[in-house]
């Protein structure tokens, strides 16, 4: 059974730091596409960012470029978010996502998700 497990969220004041992990198991996920979304209530799911298998091709959602790194670890079957200078508005649920290949920011070509973690910023 695939999973993708996230860890690392919770409450955080303006201005600090998160870093989400993501591990996954039951494939190996090695070559694929990593992304994280987000999802805050009343709201739809966004893109967050999303990285290619070997970390060649990266993208962020303007609203934290600069701010938040996605990075990855094919050994350990990991992929990482480290959130930083974190804002009131990055509060949201923050889901992790898999596809086979070809990078992109839409949530529903994502094959695999995890349950998701919290993340809240306090203002």
């Amino acid at each position: 059974q695939v999973q993708l497990v996230e860890s690392g969220g919770g409450l955080v004041q303006a201005g600090g730091s998160l870093r989400l992990s993501c591990a996954a198991s039951g494939r190996t996920f090695r070559s694929d596409v990593l992304g994280w979304f987000r999802q805050a209530p009343g709201k739809e799911r966004e893109f967050v960012a999303t990285i290619s298998w070997n970390g060649g091709s990266i993208y962020y959602a303007d609203s934290v470029k600069g701010r938040f790194t996605i990075s990855r670890d094919n050994a350990k079957n990991t992929v990482y978010l480290q959130m930083n200078s974190l804002k009131p508005e990055d509060t949201a649920v923050y889901y992790c996502a898999a596809r086979g290949m070809g990078v992109t920011t839409k949530p529903h070509e994502y094959n695999y998700w995890g349950q998701g973690t919290q993340v809240t910023v306090s203002s």
